[in-house]
C-alpha cells in the first residue's frame, strides 16, 4: 500500500519519463530516416531547375510507356526512358520560359495539319486535310473514351514540345555565324603545311618495371584532376548461386523412364501389372505420345527433312525404317526417343496463289469482317465452283474478296517458299497435293481458296513422333538445394563467408561498383531486389541475405559501401597508373638526353631520323607516329630549318626540325570557308546543345532514395 502511494505521488515524474522515452524513440527513427522529416522528399522523384516531378506522375508515365513497349522491356529500361524524357522536358522548358517561347493556337493548328496531312481519316473527298473532320474526331474521343482523349492530349503535347524545341534550336542557330576572319583561320589551318624531320623516343622503350609509382602519387593525381574522378555512390557485394539443375540421378531416372517406353514394360515375376506397349509397336502414335507417355513436347504430324532434325542425331534418325525408334538422346534441354512413323517423297519448295475469306473471330480478321464461319465457308465454296470452271477470274476474286494484304498486290501469289513455311493446314495442301490442284482449306485465318502453281525437288521426308522429357530437377533435388542454401545463409551470417563457401566448394562471385539505379548483376541478370537491398540504409557491411532467383537462390553478402565523391586510390589505379608512368618516363628521357641535334639524338637512342610531309594543324597527325597535337603545334611555331627541344607527346618524347614551310594559298575572299565554319557550328547544335544545357542544369535525382524501382 505504501508503494502504491509513492507511485501516485510521483505519477507526474513517471509520465514525463515515459513521454521522453517515446519522444526519443520517434526522434531516433526520424534521424535514422532523415527523409521522413519532410513529406515532400518522399513524393518527389526529382527537382530539375526548380521544377518538381512527383512520384505519382512519374509512375503513371512509366505504366503508360510499359504498356506501349510491351513485356520485353524491363522495368528499369522503361523508367530510364521516362526519366530521360522528363529531364529533357524540364531542362528545355527552363529555356523556353526564359525566352517567352510558346506554341499558340494558330501555330498548333498548322502543326497538326502538317503532321496529319496524310492520315486518311482527316482527308475530304478531294484528298485534302479537313479541319472539321479533326475537330469531330477530338470531340468524339472526349465524349466516348477518356483514355483515348488523354492519349490525344499527350500526342498534342508531344507535337508542341517538338515544335518548341525546333524553334529554340533555330534561334540558337540563327545566332551562330562564321565570320570572314574565322573563315580565313579555317583556311589556314587546313592549307598551311610543314615538312619535318623528327626523332621519336617511345615511352615503351623504358620498361614499366623500372618505374615506381606510390599510392600517394596516385592520390595527388586524383586531387589535381578531381573532375575526372568523381563517382556515384556504389556498393560491392559477393554471392554464391545455388542453381536448380537436375542431378546425375535425376537424369538417370529420366533415361530409365524413356527406355521403358522404347522397349515396353510387362507383367513380371513380382506380379507388377503396369504394362506399357513398346513405342515401336504402337499404331495410335499421337494418342500414345500425348496421353500414354504424356510427352513434354506434343506430337507434330508434319513431315520434316533431314536438316530439320537435331544435328547430332540427324543421320541416325533419318536412316531409320518406318516403325523404328532411336534414343534416348539429349537435345536442347530434353531427353528424347524418336520414332519414324511414315516416309514420303515431298517437294522442298512450292509456289501457290490463294484467296483468303476471313470470318468473325479469325486470327488477324479486320474489325469490319461480318461473315460467320459458316458464311465464310459458303463464300469460299461458291468462289471455288466458279474458279474450277474459269481460273482466269482468280486475280479478280483476289482483289474483290481476299483479306490477305501480304499477297494482294501479287494477285494472291506466294512465290517459291520452303516446306513448313505456312500454317499446318495450308502447308499440307500445297506440299502433299499436286501441281494444278485447286481447293478450300480452313486455317486460323479463315478459309483459303488455294491453287498449287508449282513444286520443286521432291525428296525423302519423314514423319517423326518424339516422346520428350524436360531435364529438370526432381523434388528431392530441389529440397536438398533449399536446405544447402539455407544452411549456407545461416553459417555465412555467423562466420567467414569466403571460408565457408570454400569449405563447401561453392564458387564465390564478387561484383564491385554497383550503382543505386543498376538493374543487372553480372552472371544472374536482372536483380533489382539485390541492388535495392545493398543500398538500403539499414544494410550493414557484412550482412548476408538470401534471394530467390529464376531457377534457384542467391546468397549475397554486402562487402563494401562507397560514398559519392572522389574515386578511391584502388579504384583509380588502373586509369592513373599509366598516366603517371608516362610522365615519369618522359622525365627519365629528358634527364638522360644531352643531344641537341636530330642525328646526335638518334645515335644516342639507337633509332633513326624519320620524315613527315604535308602536316597541317587541322588534323595534327604525323606519319609514322600517329596523332600528336602538341608536337605538330610546336612544329608550326618553328622557322624553316629550326630544331625544337624535347617535346612530350602522346606516344613518346620527340625532337623535330622543320625542313619546309608551305603557306596556304591566299584567297580574294574567304566567304566559302566562313560558310563551312557556320555549317559546322549549326550541326553541333543538334548534337551538343542539349547536353550542354543538361550539364549546367540543377538536377536533384531522388529515384534511388524513394525506391521507385
Amino acid at each position: 500500500m505504501a508503494v502504491l502511494n509513492k507511485i501516485r505521488q510521483r505519477s507526474l515524474i513517471l509520465i514525463l519519463i515515459i513521454a521522453l522515452a517515446l519522444f526519443s524513440f520517434v526522434l531516433a527513427d526520424l534521424f535514422k530516416n532523415t527523409d521522413a522529416l519532410t513529406s515532400k522528399s518522399q513524393n518527389i522523384v526529382a527537382t530539375i531547375n526548380g521544377k518538381e516531378i512527383s512520384r505519382e506522375d512519374f509512375l503513371q508515365k512509366v505504366e503508360a510507356l510499359q504498356r506501349q513497349m510491351g513485356p520485353n522491356a524491363t522495368n528499369s529500361q522503361v523508367m530510364n526512358q521516362v526519366w530521360s524524357q522528363e529531364v529533357r522536358q524540364a531542362v528545355m522548358e527552363t529555356q523556353y520560359d526564359a525566352l517567352g517561347i510558346t506554341v499558340e493556337k494558330d501555330q498548333m493548328r498548322d502543326l497538326l495539319k502538317t503532321a496529319l496531312a496524310s492520315s486518311p481519316e482527316f482527308l475530304n473527298e478531294a484528298g485534302l486535310f479537313d479541319e472539321n473532320k479533326l475537330n469531330e474526331y477530338i470531340a468524339n474521343l472526349k465524349e466516348t473514351s477518356e483514355a483515348g482523349y488523354q492519349s490525344w492530349i499527350n500526342y498534342e503535347n508531344q507535337v508542341a514540345a517538338n515544335a518548341l524545341q525546333q524553334n529554340y534550336f533555330n534561334l540558337v542557330k540563327a545566332g551562330l555565324t562564321g565570320t570572314l576572319n574565322e573563315g580565313k583561320l579555317e583556311h589556314k589551318l587546313e592549307g598551311n603545311k610543314v615538312d619535318v624531320k623528327y626523332v621519336q623516343i617511345p615511352y615503351s622503350k623504358i620498361p614499366d618495371s623500372t618505374v615506381t609509382v606510390t599510392k600517394s602519387e596516385i592520390s595527388a593525381y586524383i586531387k589535381d584532376h578531381e573532375k575526372q574522378f568523381q563517382v556515384e555512390a556504389s556498393r560491392d557485394i559477393r554471392f554464391v548461386e545455388f542453381k536448380e539443375v537436375a542431378s546425375v540421378e535425376d537424369e538417370t531416372n529420366i533415361i530409365k523412364e524413356l527406355t521403358s517406353y522404347k522397349n515396353g514394360r510387362f507383367v513380371d515375376e513380382t506380379g507388377r501389372k503396369d504394362t506399357v506397349v513398346a513405342f515401336s509397336k504402337v499404331k495410335t502414335n499421337a494418342d500414345y505420345i500425348n496421353h500414354t507417355a504424356a510427352s513434354d513436347i506434343k506430337f507434330d504430324e508434319r513431315f520434316i527433312f533431314k536438316n530439320s532434325l537435331p544435328t547430332a542425331v540427324a543421320d541416325s534418325i533419318y536412316k531409320l525404317n518406318e516403325g523404328e525408334v532411336y534414343g534416348p538422346y539429349k537435345d536442347n534441354g530434353y531427353f528424347k526417343i524418336s520414332k519414324v512413323i511414315a516416309v514420303k517423297q515431298i517437294p522442298d519448295s512450292a509456289k501457290v496463289r490463294h484467296i483468303l475469306i476471313p470470318f468473325i473471330g479469325a486470327q488477324s480478321a479486320a474489325p469490319d469482317v461480318t461473315q460467320t464461319d459458316a458464311q465464310a465457308k459458303a463464300t469460299a465454296d461458291s468462289l471455288l465452283t466458279v474458279l474450277k470452271a474459269d481460273k482466269s477470274k482468280f486475280s479478280e476474286f483476289v482483289t474483290t474478296f481476299s483479306s490477305d494484304q501480304g499477297s494482294l498486290t501479287k494477285e494472291g501469289r506466294y512465290d517459291w517458299h520452303p516446306y513448313n513455311t505456312m500454317v499446318p493446314e495450308f502447308n499440307t495442301f500445297e506440299f502433299e497435293g499436286n501441281v494444278g490442284d485447286l481447293g478450300v482449306v480452313k486455317t486460323v485465318f479463315g478459309y483459303h481458296i488455294i491453287e498449287i502453281e508449282g513444286q520443286k525437288n521432291k525428296k525423302k521426308a519423314i514423319q517423326v513422333g518424339t516422346i520428350a522429357r524436360k531435364i529438370e530437377p526432381s523434388e528431392q533435388t530441389t529440397d536438398k538445394l533449399f536446405r544447402d542454401a539455407s544452411n549456407f545463409e545461416i553459417n555465412a551470417a555467423k562466420g567467414d563467408f569466403d571460408a565457408i563457401a570454400k569449405e563447401n566448394k561453392y564458387a564465390v562471385k564478387p561484383v564491385n561498383g554497383i550503382k543505386a539505379l543498376d538493374e543487372a548483376i553480372p552472371g544472374i541478370g536482372n536483380q533489382r531486389p539485390i541492388v535495392r537491398w545493398a543500398f538500403d540504409v539499414e544494410a550493414e557491411v557484412g550482412d548476408v541475405k538470401r534471394f530467390n532467383i529464376t531457377g534457384g537462390y542467391v546468397i549475397a553478402q554486402l562487402v563494401a559501401k562507397h560514398k559519392a565523391g572522389l574515386m578511391s586510390v584502388e579504384e583509380a589505379t588502373a586509369t592513373v597508373l599509366p598516366k603517371i608512368k608516362k610522365e615519369k618516363k618522359a622525365e627519365i628521357i629528358r634527364e638522360r638526353v644531352k643531344a641537341n641535334t636530330l642525328e646526335a639524338l638518334a645515335s644516342a637512342e639507337g633509332t633513326s631520323v624519320r620524315t613527315a610531309t604535308g602536316i597541317n594543324m587541322k588534323t595534327p597527325t604525323i606519319s609514322g607516329a600517329g596523332r600528336e597535337p602538341l608536337v605538330v603545334g610546336t612544329a608550326f611555331g618553328l622557322s624553316e630549318g629550326e630544331t625544337s627541344g624535347l617535346i612530350e607527346g602522346v606516344n613518346g618524347v620527340y625532337m623535330v626540325q622543320v625542313t619546309k614551310i608551305t603557306p596556304a594559298v591566299e584567297l580574294e575572299n574567304y566567304q566559302a570557308s566562313a560558310n563551312r565554319v557556320e555549317q559546322q557550328k549549326a550541326s553541333a547544335v543538334a548534337s551538343k546543345l542539349y547536353n550542354a544545357l543538361k550539364e549546367s542544369a540543377d538536377i536533384e535525382d531522388n529515384r534511388a532514395k524513394i525506391q521507385i524501382q
